[in-house]
């Protein structure tokens, strides 16, 4: 199947390897076809587009470069019968490809496809499918003719529509997973685009999420500062309300019991309360301020080392113990690093030495 990329430096090809697409007036009419998204676009405007000053046989150049595009793009079409992807259609000519033949058209669908994901409650897979499709640029769009009249619209467009993607894929991400998987790309992207208040609200809400409070403070300032020096200023709305809501700790922006999934932790699996499963005589917990270890399938994880300091009749969730204090990560509704793991260990210990066993454990 042909495919043609946009996404980057202009190319085509299919299952046989890469279609040869000339010389540069070659490549130019390819994309100017392109960027009219299947309309006819008429030779008088190829010319224009073409040419500053067109001369006498830039009409047979435009028919010669039609006609070689037509070989590099449809190489098995039997000679003397019509084409079917790039078109003669008066006043010029139109290409006629399928929405899956070009990556920008299959990206744009995927963000579409990711806004009905997010409205259905399905964020991990608007994450997922968010991620595959920003994978699909490998440089700006029509990078080669971006700077062009006739391309530099459809680039700016579809550059817009990237952003918005990785804005999305972090929102998505943090609906559906840690709240720290997005932080790196969020970093990297307000680095980028440092006037984009959307990437800066992100930012800063998944390290307050990640129980970076003060890095979330941190990141507002920055992005008080970038504002005031580059336009003049102030924060909009929605980064004045993000910053009082982190400073009153406001409970809104605490993801609700079960919106995180569990994640490995490298020694063992780290997640929320909701739907701890009963084993033994353990209780199923559903507040959000406990702290749960999960053991690797072997038993033999952190969480399995804290059983056996509180007493094997604590399996699965006993006695409920609050984060924070003596018995819990303080501040960490969810254990996510070895650093904490170790300190859930100690805090079993704490707690079956003063005869207190109340470390919420989930096996398997």
């Amino acid at each position: 199947m042909l495919r043609i990329g946009v996404l980057g430096p202009l190319e085509a090809g299919d299952e046989r390897g890469p279609a040869d697409l000339k010389g540069p007036r070659h490549r130019a009419v390819l994309a100017r076809l392109l960027v009219a998204r299947g309309r006819v676009v008429p030779v008088a405007r190829l010319i224009d587009d073409l040419w500053e000053s067109p001369g006498e046989g830039a009409l047979g150049a435009v028919q010669t470069f039609v006609g070689a595009l037509r070989k590099a793009l449809e190489p098995g079409r039997p000679p003397r019968t019509p084409a079917r992807l790039l078109v003669t259609a008066a006043p010029g000519y139109a290409l006629r490809a399928t929405p899956e033949t070009v990556d920008a058209w299959r990206f744009e669908e995927a963000v579409t496809t990711s806004t009905r994901l997010l409205s259905a409650g399905e964020p991990g897979q608007a994450c997922r499918l968010l991620g595959d499709a920003l994978m699909l640029w490998r440089g700006p769009a029509y990078a080669e003719f971006a700077e062009l009249p006739w391309a530099r619209g459809e680039a700016a467009r579809l550059e817009e529509l990237r952003l918005l993607a990785v804005e999305r894929r972090a929102e998505a991400a943090m609906a559906s997973g840690p709240a720290a998987e997005p932080v790196p790309d969020l970093e990297a992207h307000v680095a980028s685009h440092p006037l984009r208040e959307d990437g800066w609200r992100l930012l800063a809400l998944a390290l307050y999420r990640t129980g970076r409070q003060g890095d979330a403070l941190a990141t507002l300032r920055r992005a008080r500062r970038v504002l005031r020096d580059e336009l003049g200023v102030d924060p909009g709305p929605g980064l004045r309300t993000l910053e009082s809501d982190i400073l009153a700790q406001a409970p809104h922006l605490t993801p609700p019991p079960g919106s995180l999934q569990h994640h490995h932790t490298g020694e063992g699996w780290a997640g929320p309360t909701t739907g701890c499963p009963r084993t033994g005589r353990g209780t199923t917990s559903h507040r959000e301020d406990l702290v749960v270890a999960c053991d690797s399938p072997t038993g033999d994880g952190p969480a399995g080392r804290a059983r056996e300091s509180v007493g094997e009749g604590s399996a699965g969730c006993p006695d409920e113990v609050p984060a924070g204090g003596d018995h819990g990560v303080a501040g960490h509704p969810f254990v996510g690093r070895t650093r904490e793991l170790a300190e859930l260990e100690r805090a079993a210990e704490t707690a079956a030495a003063a005869g207190r066993p109340g470390l919420a454990l989930v096996s398997g």
